[in-house]
């Protein structure tokens, strides 16, 4: 598939987004409605179903590499879609809910075949969540210099110890990867990831709540965990340079679905502005209502060719840590941004359970800390401007 032709998308990514909007509008959205508006999943039995229609319309794990079971679609064609896949209730939390398939798992990039078939093609063929274990109670936008917890080689095992915060599915997911510190004199070459699995004896993990209402985040903490040799993704002491690589891969579709989102939130006050009238006038004749969509689609826009811009130089092998960067900050607060303004245009209706926009406000919050903090990408930004 052609990635970028000027200013064209290419037409089988057009007609593939039209159907991925289709499907979220009419058979995802339908099911939210019905269930608490602060579910984390689907019931069980419309997952099932909706993940059965997914797979049959050619829809499931459109980014995995096609050797795996996926779709072979690049970062930027992921991320035309995930805009649109994003657009419901859970789509901060769960984009699609987990019925196009999950995030193709981290060892799918870095693993041994034995490691790839092992745990990445379940993952991918079942659709079940992962988890990725990098931040610590000292703080995770350093992991060179946060990173504690410590790896120790007996033999054909290693025994890990140390705790983790923050960290996404833990208390649900099959598997997933930790690093950890195992030399501690060589810095940022002495870290390495490995495997664990759920049930693994010293391996624990426990929800913590936050803003959000689903309970995400775990603390997880390894005491005496012990994982074969084999477990080790890449090479020892070669961490780092792995968990940066997979960051800036994430960056980019995190970046889509805030935007996704965003263009959501925007859509609804758009339509409540044409509907809602005050004093006998619509509110869309209001020129400080006028104003705000106006500003929130400058926003948008510029958002939106944020992401595609970056997307595009990842999927041609270039560096595009700086570009994941700027699209992760400007998404993340342009997100904060337009979801305000359409709470306020709503009034009392936006924070109201019946509709989405008070639980994205509150998820969006989140998205400025999480996938890095605003600050951290801008001293990387900044880094590289001034090298």
């Amino acid at each position: 598939m052609t990635v970028f032709d000027g200013y064209r998308l290419p037409d089988e990514l057009v007609a593939l987004r039209a159907e991925v909007r289709r499907f979220v509008r009419d058979e995802i959205i339908p099911v939210e409605q019905r269930i608490d508006p602060d579910a984390a999943e689907l019931p069980e039995a419309d997952h099932r179903r909706l993940a059965a229609k997914t797979k049959a319309a050619g829809l499931w794990c459109l980014g995995a590499p096609e050797e795996y079971g996926g779709g072979g679609l690049g970062t930027f064609a992921m991320c035309v879609l995930l805009e649109e896949m994003s657009q419901h209730r859970m789509g901060l939390y769960n984009p699609g809910c987990g019925v196009f398939g999950r995030n193709p798992p981290p060892v799918i990039w870095g693993g041994t075949t034995d490691q790839i078939e092992r745990y990445a093609v379940p993952a991918l063929r079942e659709g079940y969540h992962t988890f990725f274990a990098i931040t610590e109670p000292s703080g995770g936008s350093d992991p060179a210099g946060a990173i504690q917890s410590r790896g120790e080689k007996r033999g054909d095992h290693w025994v890990l110890n140390g705790t983790k915060m923050f960290i996404s599915h833990a208390h649900e997911a099959e598997w997933g990867v930790v690093f950890v510190r195992t030399d501690r004199a060589k810095g940022r070459e002495g870290i390495s990831c490995f495997i664990i699995e759920r049930g693994t004896p010293g391996f624990t993990a426990r929800p913590i709540r936050t803003i959000r209402t689903v309970a995400i985040p775990n603390e997880v903490v390894l005491e005496d965990c012990t994982v074969p040799a084999e477990n080790l993704v890449g090479q020892e002491g070669r961490g780092l340079s792995l968990c940066l690589d997979l960051l800036t891969r994430l960056r980019f579709p995190y970046s889509a679905c805030n935007l996704g989102v965003a263009a959501a939130a925007h859509r609804m006050a758009i339509a409540h502005a044409k509907q809602r009238s005050t004093f006998g006038v619509p509110l869309s004749q209001r020129q400080a209502i006028q104003w705000m969509l106006a500003d929130a689609e400058v926003e948008l826009r510029a958002a939106r060719w944020l992401i595609w811009d970056g997307a595009w130089k990842a999927d041609r092998g270039e560096d595009a840590r700086v570009e994941a960067s700027i699209a992760k900050v400007y998404s993340s607060e342009v997100l904060g941004r337009v979801i305000d303004g359409a709470v306020q245009i709503h009034g009392g209706y936006g924070v109201a359970k019946e509709f989405p926009l008070e639980r994205w406000y509150r998820e969006a919050r989140v998205r400025r800390i999480g996938e890095g903090p605003s600050e951290v990408h801008r001293m990387v930004i900044a880094r590289a401007l001034l090298r």
